[in-house]
């Protein structure tokens, strides 16, 4: 019982983000890389943190510590202080690498099945369970007929087999 304890609190633990993501204090982005405008920075990180990093994948530019996550970083840094609004800045991004750089793609028909699977898995999901739900329904009901001594004895005889470690 104390096994599972700990286990569903661990499972408690990763369904609810503990220890997925690197504290902000590690994420942050190299010192050579911070604006000096508190406000562009800002606007920056926010950026950065919904830019998937295309080498690590399942981390953001903001977190990631490969060259090229440096480099959308360093772009994304350029742009802002050129003036570009984030819109524009998220356009450029997406038109050079495609909606997969964004953690959150927008629905059009390329990520359609994206974001209607959770739809398709709940709906077959319940399906299934409604097929299982009815064909325990209409199962055959089970025979009790009692046996006959010969059955009967035949039975005895193959429980036995069993029990002692014959089969």
């Amino acid at each position: 019982m104390r096994r599972f304890a700990i286990a569903l609190i661990l499972a408690a633990a990763l369904a609810l983000g503990m220890g997925a993501a690197a504290p902000p204090a590690l994420a942050a982005p190299h010192p050579d890389e911070i604006l000096e405008d508190p406000e562009l920075e800002r606007r920056a990180r926010d950026l950065s943190a919904n830019l998937r990093c295309l080498v690590c994948q399942n981390q953001s530019i903001d977190d990631s510590d490969a060259p090229l996550a440096r480099d959308l970083r360093l772009l994304v840094r350029e742009r802002l202080v050129e003036g570009y609004s984030d819109q524009e800045i998220e356009d450029f991004v997406v038109a050079r690498y495609g909606d997969f750089v964004l953690f959150t793609p927008p629905f059009n028909a390329s990520t359609m099945l994206l974001w209607g699977s959770p739809a398709l898995v709940l709906g077959a999901g319940a399906l299934g369970l409604f097929l299982v739900i009815r064909r325990r329904r209409h199962a055959a009901p089970v025979v009790t007929a009692d046996l006959t001594p010969d059955e009967r004895a035949a039975l005895e005889r193959i429980l036995g087999d069993t029990a002692s470690g014959k089969s």
